[in-house]
C-alpha cells in the first residue's frame, strides 16, 4: 500500500509566509488600532489595523493588514488571492494560536464547524481517500475517537461504494463517532499546534 505522510508541525515552521495559497479567508477577530503594547501607549503615530483570520482551503492562521478605512467583522469573508484585493492590503505571514486574541481564539471553533459544514463534500472525501501512514498506522486512526475497528469497517465499506455525506457514514458505519464533530475536534488540534502530522491544516 502507498503510504502518505501527512504535513508535519516542523515543515509548518519552515517559513511565516504560506507555502500553498489561500484564496478566501475568514476574520476571527479585527484589531483597529493594531497590538496594544505600554509603547503604544506613548507613540503618537497612527498603528495598523491587523485582522487575525483562518484561510478557508488550508486552515492556515493569518495575520491580514486591511486596507485604509477598511473595517471588517469577525466571520466575514475576504479575499486574499493573488487577483485584485477589495479589503485586504497583504498578508503579513502564519499567526500561531498562541498569538491569537481572545476573541479570535472563540471564534475559531465557529468558524471551524462553518467551514466543516459547508464544505461537507471535501471532508467526506477525506474518509474515502485516507491512507496508510506505516505499517502499523493509518490516516484514519488520527481523527479522535476512531480505532482500528472502526478503521477497518470504514474502509470496508468504502471499497462497496465511496460516502457521499456525514450521515452515510454513520448510516454504513455502525456506532462510528459523529464525523463531523470529529473532524472539527482535529482541525482544533492541529491548529492549536498540538499534533505530530497534521491532516487538514497545511
Amino acid at each position: 500500500m502507498q503510504r502518505t505522510r501527512p504535513t508535519s508541525q516542523r515543515d509548518q515552521r519552515d517559513s511565516r509566509e504560506p507555502k500553498r495559497t489561500e484564496e478566501y479567508a475568514i476574520v476571527l477577530d479585527y484589531l483597529k488600532h493594531g497590538y496594544a503594547s505600554p509603547a503604544a501607549a506613548t507613540n503618537s503615530r497612527p498603528k495598523t489595523a491587523i485582522a487575525q483570520a483562518i484561510g478557508k482551503t488550508h486552515l492556515t492562521l493569518l495575520e491580514l493588514v486591511p486596507k485604509h478605512d477598511v473595517f471588517l467583522q469577525p466571520n466575514q469573508e475576504v479575499y486574499i488571492g493573488e487577483g485584485k484585493r477589495e479589503l485586504i492590503h497583504h498578508i503579513k505571514g502564519r499567526i500561531p494560536f498562541d498569538r491569537l486574541t481572545s476573541t479570535a481564539a472563540a471564534e475559531l471553533k465557529h468558524v471551524v464547524e462553518k467551514v466543516v459544514i459547508d464544505d461537507e463534500a471535501r471532508f467526506v472525501e477525506f474518509f474515502n481517500k485516507a491512507q496508510p501512514l506505516s505499517m502499523r498506522m493509518h490516516q484514519l486512526e488520527l481523527l479522535p475517537g476512531l480505532g482500528k475497528k472502526h478503521m477497518w469497517e470504514v474502509l470496508d465499506a468504502r471499497k462497496q461504494k465511496p460516502f457521499e455525506s456525514f450521515a452515510d457514514l454513520r448510516e454504513r458505519v455502525k456506532l462510528l463517532p459523529d464525523p463531523k464533530s470529529i473532524i472539527i475536534k482535529r482541525i482544533l488540534s492541529e491548529a492549536k499546534g498540538k499534533e505530530k502530522y497534521n491532516l487538514f491544516v497545511k
